[in-house]
């Protein structure tokens, strides 16, 4: 059993894979992390950006052993050139998800976003948008974009409220 987390401003005892956006890291489907300070971050943010009050940590434990044999997933180890290729194809609108049930690896978020950005733009060589990324402090998300496998796989531990930044809950 890996714990597993997802930083929001409400609980989500049932994710949903149909209801996210198609412009994400990976595609559409849940998105969780095993790193704690990472959701928590993000309950944060999205309270900020959506002027909720309550930044929300739900905790699941993912059993990979049910997972089925079929299953079509996708993990990046690291920031490198394939990670780089498949964040900028989705950005582009390539849709290099279609056809996985989960993809795992690190976030595209504000301390690598510059680097891609440059790279999906011309402005770096693969080489240079590389050789920036390796500096980047590790991050993880996993999207599950099979409902199967939510149902299947990920059982809803608890939720808990996040602290807001300065200590106040």
């Amino acid at each position: 059993m890996t714990t597993l987390y997802h930083g929001s401003y409400l609980s989500i005892p049932s994710p949903l894979t149909h209801v996210g956006r198609r412009e994400l890291d990976f595609g559409p489907g849940f998105y969780v992390t095993s790193m704690r300070e990472q959701a928590e971050r993000w309950a944060r943010r999205v309270c900020v950006v959506r002027a909720e009050d309550t930044p929300t940590l739900s905790v699941y434990e993912f059993d990979e052993s049910l997972l089925p044999s079929s299953i079509r997933r996708l993990i990046f180890q690291h920031y490198d050139r394939e990670w780089l290729d498949f964040i900028v194809g989705s950005r582009r609108g390539e849709s290099p998800w279609k056809g996985y049930d989960i993809i795992e690896g690190g976030v595209a978020n504000d301390q690598v976003i510059d680097t891609v950005e440059d790279y999906y733009a011309g402005r770096l060589t693969v080489e240079q948008a590389i050789g920036q990324l390796r500096f980047a402090k590790p991050t993880h998300q996993m999207c599950i974009a099979s409902q199967a496998v939510v149902d299947r796989c990920l059982r809803f531990v608890a939720y808990e409220a996040v602290r807001k930044e300065g200590g106040m809950r």
